[in-house]
């Protein structure tokens, strides 16, 4: 019988598996670090993408004001990539800013044909004043930053 995939919201059980994908991720300079008490406070921002009971993925959204978003903490589990994961949570964090009435879903990523695939565009990072001020200041990679900027616009 084929491994049936959930996407749900994350609960503080998930806080440990979310904090063991993201700091895989980020100890290959993909992903910024969160420790388990940062994943604790907002668990609420984040679902998770569930086979046969294991977290195998994960995604948060992060406001970042009145008409915009960003989709953060996306990562799917080596052996899960390619099965259509990661867009089930690109699709479930867009919904929820829709159900927010945020007009604007934002990332900095570098799998931009991901993105693309899930209708966002490439566009200038300079537009998001707000993650700038909000991130950017604080980032190692503040003055060199390779990361690429996608924005889907909601109807």
């Amino acid at each position: 019988m084929p491994a049936v995939a959930v996407c749900r919201q994350a609960n503080l059980t998930d806080v440990e598996p979310l904090y063991k994908m993201i700091e895989g991720y980020a100890q290959r300079g993909i992903m910024l670090p969160r420790s388990q008490a940062v994943l604790e406070r907002q668990i609420k921002d984040f679902v998770v993408a569930e086979v046969d009971g294991e977290v195998v993925g994960c995604g948060s959204l992060c406001k970042l004001g009145e008409e915009l978003v960003e989709i953060r903490s996306l990562g799917i589990a080596e052996g899960h990539k390619g099965k259509g994961l990661g867009s089930m949570l690109v699709e479930q964090l867009v919904e929820e800013a829709r159900r927010q009435a945020i007009p604007k879903v934002m990332a900095l990523t570098y799998e931009v044909s991901f993105f693309v695939k899930n209708g966002f565009a490439v566009v200038n990072k300079e537009i998001f004043p707000e993650k700038v001020w909000t991130d950017c200041v604080n980032c190692a990679k503040q003055h060199c930053c390779d990361e690429i900027a996608v924005l889907k616009i909601l109807d």
